[in-house]
């Protein structure tokens, strides 16, 4: 299969893991849930992690990728307080400030 399109995740946050097993065909996620979370990509997906908290999706349809990339990302969408979630790569999280102190 000849990949053409990617789509890079960042996993940010303490103990955020990603692992790939049957060939790029399942991803686990440890996202601080009492579980693991599993996701099995379509046929023309593929996935990789180059780092525990880097993973790639690539493929030869865009849409599939995208899609699958998008579903990965809202399994724990980024917060705006601390900026911790799965993010693209690209992508820029502008974060609120919190309570402010009473003097």
């Amino acid at each position: 299969m000849e990949a053409k399109f990617f789509r890079f995740l960042k996993l940010v946050g303490v103990g955020f893991k990603a692992r790939t097993e049957r060939e790029g065909r399942e991803l686990f996620l440890k996202l601080g849930y009492s579980h693991e979370v599993q996701f099995t990509a379509p046929p023309a997906v593929r996935v990789f992690c180059f780092k525990p908290n880097i993973v790639c999706c690539t493929g030869i349809d865009k849409d599939r990728v995208h899609h699958f990339a998008g579903a990965v990302r809202s399994c724990k969408p980024p917060e705006v307080y601390k900026g911790k979630g799965i993010l693209y790569i690209d992508e820029v999280i502008k974060l609120k400030p919190g309570k402010k102190q009473k003097k």
